[in-house]
């Protein structure tokens, strides 16, 4: 633990303490006086017993020693009263974590400097801490009166944020800021308080107050928008963040705001103009392009995505690695697949580092370079367990893509042999089991990852759909599915999972409804083959021709739907 935040003051100290032994009777020397003593204790002369606790107090800190030194510093402060010795000890006690010790010592602290605001906020804070609020009170209302309110309001929440009794803060809170109707920082910690303490209307109240009384401070407008998608939802929040806009055009933090919650909403276009917008007046920030060129890549405007991204380079994104994974994206996505690999290749740092590497091998796997895809991968340095299994997925997701089903689960199980509980690895392992008919395998690793996950649905739903689709084990399988709807009620794949079993058990009238919902929800061609047959087998075979003939024309070559429409169709 260093201790070097308190050196400069400890040296002043011992070099004020040498210089000031020229006149006591300790140590006779002719060394002038410095500028420094006016760190001295005022009005008492510098006695062997105050340097030496001087020096007990530095030495002690600089051997880690932090309750001696603490002790020490408390001692001193006590004998001499000295209002800067006293505000020291605190600091040292706060840094040595003895909150009693640094109490006491910034009771004295306040007591030498009444009117100082530092004292008074330690003070508070301290007795805050301790949970005695009422205690607290005098000392924040004499804090605000050093003519620092604003400021002091703004950080009542980071001070009161761990008090349990939110409606107790509240109240404290509101009582303080009664004195001071004019100040819009005084509303806003009352907002804060009242959010904290679950009365959102009292807190919509007081961010009203704030933005009467300074509608250009961007805190007020986020902390509202905050409030109101979490009481009326998101639609409520982007529709006051476009009002407010309309009349407040120049709030940069809020337009910015407001583009990246509409683009986490989905609704692109509307982000891209709020972002060019900021684009327009702030052209040489690079995040505004990074953010536009994503949103175009997103929705396919592939000639716009690659000049802002570009534009974005340029201009020294803070994380070029992340541009050029996402100019990689682009060239992929538009079948350059060289200029792809280059991009790729080229990100070798950032947040996306990982991904680029293993999209590199992913592209040679899809170019039919198997083994030269496995062999970048074995190249690379993951830096920890997380990393080692996406690289291993990779591998088994280059192999899996070439058929060679065996290749995969031998590529899995040696890895499972050094990470038996890697949840993801015990999953693709299953997966690829069961495609060469090891179904004990697949068994086997699911239940062991339902012990791991109890509340993956997925590993249940994988189990129950192929318990039912490849044995005769039914009963059981409808059982597994039963948890996986529990687990994820609204999923079209363990729905469908679920429907194909009630089929298996010759229930076609429930299959029929549970299979609608899934396809319903996700018209995949898996789904309609199930459903397809389901209607068949209940009767409704013109609906399942339909289902079938609407489903083939988006996806004529999936082997599913080819399969069961070749063996029940004529």
């Amino acid at each position: 633990m260093s201790f070097s935040w308190m050196k400069s003051g400890f040296l002043a100290m011992l070099s004020v303490s040498l210089s000031a032994c020229a006149q006591s009777p300790v140590v006779k020397t002719a060394a002038p006086v410095t500028e420094s003593t006016a760190l001295l204790p005022a009005k008492s002369s510098l006695t062997s017993q105050v340097l030496y606790q001087f020096l007990l107090g530095e030495i002690a800190g600089q051997r880690g020693e932090l309750k001696l030194s603490a002790e020490a510093y408390a001692d001193l402060a006590a004998k001499t009263r000295d209002a800067r010795i006293a505000k020291r000890a605190t600091e040292v006690a706060l840094y040595a974590r003895l909150a009693p010790l640094a109490l006491k010592n910034a009771r004295l602290w306040q007591e030498l400097e009444p009117t100082s605001p530092k004292a008074l906020q330690t003070l508070a804070s301290l007795l805050v801490g301790s949970g005695r609020m009422a205690e607290a009170r005098p000392h924040l209302q004499s804090w605000l009166k050093t003519g620092a309110g604003g400021a002091v309001f703004l950080q009542l929440h980071g001070l009161l944020a761990k008090q349990k009794d939110k409606q107790a803060v509240l109240d404290l809170v509101a009582d303080l800021a009664a004195e001071y109707p004019g100040t819009p920082e005084a509303h806003f910690a009352v907002a804060q308080a009242a959010w904290h303490a679950g009365n959102g209307v009292k807190a919509l109240s007081g961010l009203d107050e704030v933005l009467r009384l300074k509608p250009g401070w961007s805190a007020a407008p986020l902390f509202k928008a905050q409030v109101l998608q979490q009481m009326q939802g998101e639609g409520a929040s982007l529709v006051y963040l476009k009002e407010y806009l309309a009349t407040m055009p120049a709030m940069r933090e809020v337009r910015l705001a407001y583009a990246k919650q509409l683009a986490r909403a989905a609704r692109f276009d509307e982000a891209r103009v709020q972002f060019e917008f900021l684009a327009e007046e702030m052209p040489d920030d690079p995040e505004n392009h990074m953010a536009i060129g994503l949103i175009a890549l997103q929705t396919n405007h592939f000639d716009s995505a690659e000049a802002s991204l570009t534009k974005a380079l340029a201009l020294g994104h803070s994380d070029a690695g992340s541009v050029r994974f996402h100019l990689g994206q682009l060239a992929e996505a538009q079948g350059r697949v060289d200029q792809a690999l280059s991009w790729y290749q080229s990100v070798t740092s950032g947040r996306q580092r990982l991904d680029a590497q293993l999209r590199v091998a992913v592209v040679m796997g899809k170019q039919g370079k198997i083994d030269q895809a496995l062999a970048w991968l074995a190249d690379l340095n993951p830096g920890d367990e997380a990393e080692r299994i996406r690289v291993v997925q990779t591998e088994a997701q280059i192999m899996r893509e070439a058929k060679n089903y065996p290749g995969v689960v031998e590529r899995l199980s040696k890895a499972l042999d050094q990470m038996p509980d890697a949840a993801d690895l015990l999953y693709d392992r299953a997966m690829a089991a069961e495609k060469i008919d090891q179904l004990e395998m697949l068994e086997a690793d699911l239940r062991r990852l339902i012990v791991l996950k109890p509340d993956f649905a997925h590993a249940y739903n994988a189990l129950g759909y192929t318990l039912a689709d490849r044995t005769s084990r039914i009963e059981e399988a409808l059982e597994l599915l039963e948890k996986a709807l529990k687990l994820e009620p609204d999923d079209p794949f363990i729905q469908d999972s679920m429907g194909w079993a009630l089929f298996k058990a010759k229930r076609y009238s429930e299959a029929v409804d549970m299979l609608r919902r899934a396809h319903a929800s996700r018209p995949d061609p898996e789904i309609a083959a199930h459903l397809g047959e389901a209607l068949w087998m209940n009767g409704e075979k013109e609906e399942a021709r339909r289902i079938w003939q609407g489903s083939l024309q988006t996806h004529p070559e999936n082997e599913s739907l080819r399969e069961t429409t070749s063996r029940l169709m004529p």
